[in-house]
């Protein structure tokens, strides 16, 4: 059974103690890894590069302590010791400095890559996806499918409208069982052709401000720009591991 998009891995400025009840969305081709075998590796070079490894370490704040186990997608460019991490039976897209963050403990490569070959001609569509309820009846979520992920590429990069934060789902599979419905496009939707070596405007780097409902303001940094829609970035909030999408040029 496959929920809707829920609760999420919080913590706050005093690093409390993390809470591991993290939306999930079940998927029934998802498998379970074992435990770590004696082929594993202790990571002894912290400056290698990770992208595209399988890691396992643990997590460590306010007295307790759990393993985590992903994939590392990609090193921020603008950020370089900022590291994008799909971790296993969770959804969203995580931000950490693995090799700077004191509560990232004992981090280890692990021998396993991801397969690659998926079709991308869904992305940088509008989509309506499915999800299983608590109590049952299948829930409409409205989104925007945003890229195809650079190491797990049988996964997609995804936000949604009630919650702008970047997801990962093996979308085909949910289009083939039918929990996936693509848009038609719209007059605004159409990609614009651009001259080959034409430079486009970027706000990747730049430090961002954002205004809360409460009066209080959140800093951040542009980190990514999604080529399909060059409208959409991913900005990474000071106080948040979360990786937020906007449409930082969209008008009413």
């Amino acid at each position: 059974m496959k929920s809707r998009p829920g609760q999420r891995i919080t913590a706050d400025t005093g690093h409390a103690a993390v809470s591991v009840n993290m939306m999930r969305k079940n998927n029934p081709h998802k498998k379970h890894k074992s435990s770590m075998g004696p082929t594993s590796k202790v990571l002894s070079q912290p400056r290698r590069n990770i992208v595209g490894c399988r890691i396992q370490h643990v997590w460590r704040e306010g007295g307790g302590h759990v393993i985590w186990k992903g994939t590392v997608l990609d090193q921020v460019p603008v950020n370089p010791s900022l590291y994008l991490i799909k971790y296993d039976g969770f959804d969203c897209v995580y931000g950490l400095e693995l090799h700077k963050d004191e509560r990232v403990q004992g981090l280890e490569v692990l021998p396993d890559r991801l397969d690659v070959g998926l079709a991308d001609t869904m992305i940088g569509k509008a989509v309506e996806h499915m999800f299983e309820t608590e109590e049952g009846p299948k829930e409409e979520w409205r989104g925007m499918v945003l890229a195809r992920s650079p190491i797990m590429t049988t996964w997609f990069y995804i936000t949604y409208e009630k919650d702008p934060v970047l997801y990962m789902y093996q979308l085909l599979d949910d289009y083939k069982e039918g929990d996936l419905r693509i848009m038609p496009d719209s007059n605004d939707s159409v990609p614009v052709e651009r001259e080959p070596g034409e430079v486009v405007d970027s706000l990747v780097g730049k430090q961002v401000e954002y205004a809360k409902e409460d009066g209080g303001k959140r800093t951040g940094m542009v980190i990514h720009q999604v080529e399909a829609k060059p409208s959409v970035y991913f900005i990474k909030f000071d106080d948040d591991f979360l990786i937020y999408v906007y449409d930082l040029v969209k008008t009413s």
